[in-house]
C-alpha cells in the first residue's frame, strides 16, 4: 500500500469576487470645504450694510444694473465697457431679487465664500488637509478681502473664479483629461471677461507649470487654454482701450503698501519646507500667484499708471496657501501646542480693529449716501444745483429724491435717455447764463479728485468766483457741499464775465 509522500490534500475554497465600494467622502474635505464657506458668510454679513453707506463705484453698479440690458449694452459703448459683463449678471439678481443694498453686495459675500472653498481644496491637494483648513480659514480673514466681500463690484466673482481655476489647473496636471483642461480655460475666461486684469494669473500659472517642470503634453494642453482665453479676451481689450480715460484718475500706484507687505510675507514663509504633495508644490503654484499680477501691472504702470490694489485681488489666493503652510510647519515643529494657540489668538486680535474698521462708511474714499443726505440738508426748493466736476454727478444719483426739489444747472441730457453715467452737459456760455439766473447754488465737490480741465469747468468756477460768495460748506465722506449766494457786486479780479470782453465761449481762457 503506497502512501501519498505529499502530504493530506487540503481542500480551499474561493470566495466570489465582490465589486469594491467607492469610498465615501472624506470627513476631512468635507470640514476643508464647509468651514471656510461659514466662516467667510459670517464676516460677509457681519456689518453688511455699513450704516446704509454706498461707495462712488458701487453706485455705479447699482445705476447702471438698474436699466434695462439694451440701455447698458448702448452705455457700455461709451463707459465701463470692461465691467459690462458684471452689470448684465447684476441686472439679473436685481431683476430676481430686488434692487436693495442687500442684493447688491450678497453676490460679492457668496463669491468670496465659494473662493474660500477653493483655497482650501488646494491647499488640502497640495500639502494636506491641516494646511487645506488653516488656508482656508486664513483667506477670509485677510483684509483685502474682507473689504471686497461686502462691495458691489466684480473683484469677488473674478477672485472665485480665478481660484476654481487655479484648482482645475492643479487637478489636471497629473490627469491631463482633455475636459479639465476645457473647464480651465473656460473659468480664466470668464474670469477675464469680468475683469481684463485677471489674464495676469495665465502668467502665473504658466511659471508654476515651468518650476514644477511639468512634461511637454501638459504644457501644450496649457498652452492651447491660454491661446484660447487671450483670443476670447482680445475684442474687448480692443474695444476698451478706446476708454481708457476712465483710469486717468490713477495718478500712481494705489495702495502699493498691502501689496508689498503680503508679498513680502508670502515669500518669506515660502522659505520653510512646506512639504510636497503631487507634481506641483505648493509654493511653487502660491508664490507667482502672490508676486506675479501685481509686479506685472507694477511694470505696466511705468508706461501708464494702472496699479490699483484691487485688480489682482485674487493675489491673496497665494497668501492664504502660504501662511496655512507656514502655520502647519510651525505647529508641527512646536511640541506644545499652546504657543501654536496662543500666537494665533494674537493674530485674531491684530485683526480686530482693521475688521472693525473695514464695516464702517469712512473706510471707502466716498459715501454716495451721505453726500445726496447733505444736498438734500443744506440745499432749498429752488436752489441750483452744480456739480464739480460734471462727472461727479453720480455722487448723489443713488437716491433721486436728494436732488429732486434743485435745478441741475449745466445738464443738458439726463444719464439714462443719454447713456452715460453723469448725463450731458450743456456748452460753456450755457451754464454760465443759467447759474446767474440764481441766487442760491448748491456745489458738490469731489475731495481728492484732479476736476477735468475744459470749458464748462472753467465756466462754473469763473462764475462762481466772480458772482458768487462762498456762504456754507459741510465736509462729507469724499466730497464738500458748499452753498454760494449772488454777490450783486462781482469781483474785478476774476476778469471779464460770461459773454464780456476777451471771453471764448463765456469762459476766460
Amino acid at each position: 500500500m503506497s502512501v501519498d509522500q505529499r502530504g493530506p490534500t487540503v481542500a480551499r475554497t474561493v470566495s466570489p469576487l465582490v465589486p469594491a465600494r467607492r469610498p465615501s467622502p472624506s470627513p476631512a474635505r468635507a470640514v476643508v470645504v464647509i468651514a471656510p464657506l461659514a466662516l467667510t458668510i459670517a464676516l460677509g454679513l457681519w456689518g453688511i450694510r455699513r450704516k446704509n453707506s454706498m461707495w462712488g463705484d458701487e453706485s455705479v453698479t447699482y445705476q447702471l444694473a438698474h436699466r434695462d440690458l439694451s440701455q447698458i449694452w448702448r452705455t457700455v459703448q461709451h463707459v465701463d465697457l470692461v465691467h459690462a459683463l458684471y452689470y448684465t449678471v447684476m441686472h439679473e439678481i436685481f431683476g430676481l431679487f430686488g434692487g436693495g443694498l442687500l442684493t447688491l453686495r450678497l453676490p460679492s459675500v457668496l463669491a468670496m465664500s465659494v473662493a474660500a472653498s477653493g483655497v482650501g481644496l488646494l491647499g488640502l491637494r497640495l500639502a494636506g488637509s491641516h494646511v487645506g483648513l488653516l488656508a482656508g480659514l486664513v483667506f477670509p480673514l485677510l483684509p483685502q478681502v474682507q473689504k471686497y466681500a461686502q462691495e458691489g463690484r466684480s473683484y469677488a466673482m473674478v477672485c472665485a473664479l480665478v481660484t476654481w481655476a487655479t484648482y482645475a489647473l492643479v487637478v489636471g496636471v497629473p490627469q491631463r483629461a482633455r475636459w479639465r483642461w476645457v473647464v480651465y480655460g473656460s473659468t480664466m475666461l470668464l474670469a477675464c471677461l469680468l475683469h481684463e486684469f485677471a489674464v495676469l494669473a495665465l502668467v502665473a500659472h504658466g511659471v508654476t507649470l515651468v518650476v514644477s517642470r511639468a512634461s511637454r503634453p501638459v504644457l501644450r494642453a496649457w498652452s492651447v487654454a491660454a491661446a484660447g482665453v487671450v483670443a476670447g479676451l482680445l475684442p474687448l481689450a480692443i474695444c476698451s482701450a478706446g476708454q481708457s480715460e476712465q483710469v486717468a484718475w490713477i495718478g500712481g500706484p494705489v495702495r502699493l503698501w498691502y501689496f508689498v507687505v503680503v508679498a513680502v510675507v508670502g515669500v518669506a514663509c515660502a522659505g520653510a519646507p512646506l512639504g510636497v504633495r503631487g507634481p506641483v508644490r505648493l509654493s511653487a503654484l502660491a508664490v507667482p500667484m502672490l508676486v506675479l499680477p501685481g509686479l506685472l501691472l507694477l511694470i505696466v504702470s511705468l508706461v501708464k499708471p494702472l496699479f490699483v490694489d484691487r485688480y489682482v485681488l485674487y493675489s491673496d489666493i497665494g497668501t492664504a496657501l502660504l501662511l496655512g503652510a507656514w502655520m502647519d510647519h510651525v505647529h508641527r515643529l512646536q511640541r506644545s501646542s499652546r504657543t501654536t494657540w496662543i500666537a494665533a489668538v494674537a493674530v485674531l486680535a491684530a485683526l480686530v480693529p482693521s475688521s472693525l474698521s473695514l464695516r464702517t462708511p469712512q473706510s471707502r474714499s466716498n459715501d454716495v449716501t451721505a453726500i445726496g443726505a447733505a444736498v438734500r440738508k443744506e440745499g432749498r426748493p429752488g436752489d441750483g444745483l452744480l456739480y464739480l466736476a460734471g462727472q461727479h454727478r453720480i455722487l448723489t444719483a443713488a437716491n433721486s429724491e436728494d436732488t429732486r426739489s434743485l435745478t441741475d444747472l449745466a445738464l443738458a441730457q439726463d444719464p439714462v435717455s443719454s447713456n452715460t453715467l453723469a448725463g450731458v452737459e450743456l456748452p460753456a456760455r450755457d451754464i454760465a447764463a443759467r447759474m446767474l439766473e440764481f441766487d442760491r447754488i448748491v456745489a458738490v465737490r469731489a475731495v481728492g479728485v484732479n476736476s477735468p480741465t475744459n470749458p464748462q469747468e472753467e465756466a462754473k468756477t469763473s462764475t462762481l468766483r466772480r458772482y458768487f460768495r462762498e456762504y456754507e460748506t459741510t465736509h462729507v465722506n469724499g466730497a464738500r457741499v458748499t452753498i454760494y449766494v449772488r454777490d450783486h457786486a462781482p469781483s474785478p479780479e476774476a476778469g471779464p464775465g460770461p459773454g464780456g470782453p476777451g471771453a471764448s465761449g463765456g469762459v476766460m481762457r
